[in-house]
C-alpha cells in the first residue's frame, strides 16, 4: 500500500498514535513506504500520523546519528537536557511555515527497530531536535502549538491554506 501525505488540520494529525502491538510484515511495509514520503518531499524525518495513519511509527534521516537513517517504533523520550536551544523548524504537513521553536539539546530515548530489538541510545543537536518533532507527532502536537500565541495568530491565514490541501 502507497501512502500520501496529509497536512494541517487533518484530524489523525490532532490524535494520539497507538502503540503498536508486534512488529511484522506489515509494520515493516509501513516503515518502508513512509521512507519514500519522506524522501519523495525532501523531509529529514516523518512519523505515521503524517500519513493518516495512527501509530506509533517514526522514520528519520538526518544524514547524521546512527548512520543518519533509522525507524523506531513505539519511541519513548527516556531523559530531556536541561540545556534548550531555539532553532527554526519545518514540517512536511505544514509547507512553507518555519518557525522558532525552543527544545533540549540532548536526549535520550529508546524504541524497537524494524527487526524488533529494543535499542536506547542518546541523541543531540538535529538529530535530537528531528526525534523530538517526530515524537511530538505521536501525541498529537505539530510544531505550530509549541511557538507563541500571537505568532501563531500570524500564520492564520497561511494555516487556513494548508488545512484546504487535505481536500
Amino acid at each position: 500500500m502507497s501512502y500520501r501525505l496529509v497536512y494541517y488540520g487533518n484530524e489523525t494529525l490532532s490524535s494520539v498514535a497507538q502503540e503498536v502491538e508486534n512488529i511484522d510484515g506489515n509494520v515493516v511495509s509501513v516503515i518502508d513506504n513512509m521512507f519514500e514520503v519522506m524522501y519523495r518531499e525532501s523531509g529529514i524525518g516523518l512519523a505515521a500520523p503524517q500519513v493518516d495513519l495512527g501509530k506509533r511509527i517514526i522514520v528519520i534521516d538526518t544524514g547524521e546519528g546512527l548512520n543518519g537513517k533509522l525507524a523506531l517504533v513505539n519511541p519513548v523520550i527516556k531523559e530531556r537536557s536541561s540545556l534548550k536551544e531555539p532553532f527554526d523548524e519545518g514540517c512536511l504537513s505544514l509547507p512553507g511555515v518555519y518557525e522558532e521553536v525552543v527544545r533540549p539539546v540532548e536526549i535520550l530515548i529508546s524504541g524497537y527497530t524494524r527487526d524488533g530489538k529494543e535499542i536506547e541510545f542518546e541523541a543531540e543537536g538535529l538529530f535530537a531536535r528531528v526525534l523530538q518533532h517526530e515524537l511530538d507527532h505521536l501525541d498529537g502536537i505539530l510544531f505550530v502549538d509549541r511557538i507563541e500565541k500571537y505568532i501563531r495568530d500570524e500564520l492564520r491565514p497561511a494555516l487556513k491554506k494548508i488545512r484546504k490541501m487535505n481536500k
